[in-house]
């Protein structure tokens, strides 16, 4: 008897992995260089860490609130491909403008990508989603989005490479060139395979009882700007100071109660047989913001800690010969000169916002112990800070096959947890992560001294491993309980969440300094996510009862 083919997966599957690493390859490549590209002070615009972290929130928190509004249009108007290549171009001029060194080009080049994300982050996770929608591949759908999460990381892994090497031999100005070209190939792949999704490119336009986008830009639109608006000058005007924190958190805040007003009505307008799927998805939103505000801390404080605290010099002679001839090292003297002036805390200082100067070594050596300093005029090479984000997505490459399998396993036993627990594990295991860098803290003298990277590498190890049971399923969740007709406006309301959580991790970044102990910093990460969790897991009966209810597990 001969053995029972085994289901492959759909021909696009490869098109869509590609696209989708080569634009991760471009945003991540950015997004990685951003606060560092902030903070300098010779070449950058010498913000302080506050300053850095909360321009980077902001940005961050905008890329990942339009995709509200591009799932929206993309439903109705443009159908999936259309937006997906708009976007894509836009996000690629983006990068490119980035390098030009001016306030005024890098707010455009970072409204170009804000809004370029908003038209193709949610419409290639809908598309991958429907070329999964035939009942040959249905029960492969997790399976699909997990490969698809590898593929995002690949690009997420090597494009710090090219980053490094580029600011290093050439200047920043290269680097963000080298993101937009990277964007501008995953169009290209993306337009190769389009005969493979084009038949799942189904524009659904606008169904009876749905809200008209007139209606929309009206009631919401229009609103969260006059909001945003508000959220910037009124709070100051009345208080004399921020509501939270900066002027650009107040709006960002204000701006998004229209959306989450929308999101409501989606609910309470919904008929029947919809109202507890929805009712679901919006919980999961509210749930996974916490995540994201502890793990997209990989740009501004996990940044800082590669940056000042790890200790980055590469002693072994072949990897020194190795790094250096790639350009992923900076060699560094040892020896007095102008520096900006740094505090014991490696707080930048400014006066009437002009950085101070004082004659002395290179910041890098401010806690290096001084048995290992080097000697007066030595040259030492030190891998460059922005390498140390492609720990996460090379545990995410090396992790995702085993968790896969893992899952696979339990599915055979009949034992695999539903989406919506492995989303409130991932949670909950992320929140254990947050304590290896509260034993950082106190392996370096709470920053006295300067710590092994591996206590970077294990920290992004477990947040990896509840990245991987949280973010791929929560893009499975949307297309398994959303209602056909909004299934990309739901996707949206998924990277709303995201954008919250944003927002809050820049918000978290910007009281770095404020810390004098920095395991306390950590602490309060490590709370947040498991309150998170415990509200997770209090709500699972009913989660996983409404899934049962609806024939998904």
């Amino acid at each position: 008897m001969s053995a029972t083919p085994k289901v492959k997966h759909p021909k696009g599957l490869p098109f869509l992995f590609l696209s989708e690493m080569w634009e991760r390859f471009g945003y991540y490549l950015m997004i990685g260089i951003f606060t560092l590209y902030l903070k300098d002070v010779k070449a950058g615009f010498a913000m302080t860490e506050a300053e850095s972290a909360d321009l980077y929130g902001t940005f961050i928190a905008l890329v990942f609130l339009t995709p509200f509004l591009g799932g929206l249009i993309a439903d109705r108007y443009l159908g999936y491909t259309k937006s997906i290549v708009i976007g894509g171009l836009m996000m690629g001029v983006g990068y490119c403008l980035m390098g030009v060194h001016s306030l005024t080009m890098l707010y455009l080049a970072m409204t170009l990508v804000i809004i370029g994300n908003g038209f193709f982050k949610p419409n290639i996770s809908t598309l991958l989603g429907n070329i999964y929608s035939t009942p040959e591949y249905q029960d492969k759908k997790d399976d699909g989005y997990n490969i698809f999460y590898m593929g995002i990381n690949v690009g997420a892994f090597i494009c710090n490479f090219f980053g490094a090497a580029m600011y290093i031999m050439l200047g920043w100005e290269y680097a963000f060139l080298a993101a937009g070209i990277g964007m501008f190939i995953g169009v290209i792949v993306f337009l190769t395979g389009l005969k493979h999704y084009r038949a799942f490119d189904i524009k659904k336009g606008v169904q009876e009882g749905d809200m008209s986008f007139a209606k929309i830009a009206m009631l919401i639109l229009f609103p969260s700007l006059i909001a945003g608006v508000i959220g910037w000058i009124v709070p100051t005007k009345l208080l004399g100071h921020a509501l939270v924190g900066s002027n650009s958190t107040d709006a960002f805040i204000f701006a998004c109660l229209p959306v989450i007003y929308f999101y409501g009505s989606l609910y309470f307008k919904a008929s029947k047989t919809e109202k507890r799927p929805l009712a679901a998805l919006l919980t999961i939103f509210i749930v996974v913001i916490l995540f994201w505000a502890v793990f997209k801390q990989n740009g501004t404080a996990l940044t800082t800690w590669a940056d000042r605290y790890t200790n980055r010099e590469v002693s072994n002679p072949a990897a020194k010969q190795a790094f250096s001839s790639l350009s992923l090292s900076q060699n560094v003297v040892y020896q007095k000169d102008s520096v900006a002036l740094y505090d014991e805390a490696f707080r930048l200082q400014k006066k009437d916002g002009v950085v101070q100067k004082e004659f002395n070594y290179p910041t890098y050596f401010k806690n290096v112990p001084a048995a290992q300093l080097p000697k007066e005029g030595e040259h030492v090479e030190l891998w460059a800070t922005n390498l140390s984000l492609s720990i996460n997505p090379a545990w995410v490459i090396i992790l995702t096959p085993l968790i896969v399998a893992f899952f696979t396993w339990l599915r055979r036993r009949d034992k695999e947890p539903s989406t919506a627990s492995k989303i409130i594990f991932g949670v909950f295991i992320s929140a254990l992560s947050v304590l290896v860098m509260v034993g950082a803290v106190y392996a370096g003298g709470n920053g006295s001294e300067k710590v092994s990277v591996l206590w970077l590498m294990g920290s992004y190890g477990v947040i990896t491993i509840g990245e991987l049971f949280l973010s791929p399923m929560g893009l499975s969740l949307v297309s398994k309980l959303s209602p056909v007709r909004i299934t990309s406006l739901m996707m949206g309301g998924w990277f709303l969440s995201t954008s919250i959580g944003n927002k809050l991790s820049g918000v978290l970044a910007t009281m770095w300094d404020t810390y004098s102990d920095k395991s306390n910093f950590f602490w309060v990460n490590f709370a947040l996510l498991l309150f998170s969790a415990v509200i997770g897991f209090v709500l699972l009966k009913w989660l996983n009862g409404i899934m049962k209810e609806v024939g998904v597990k």
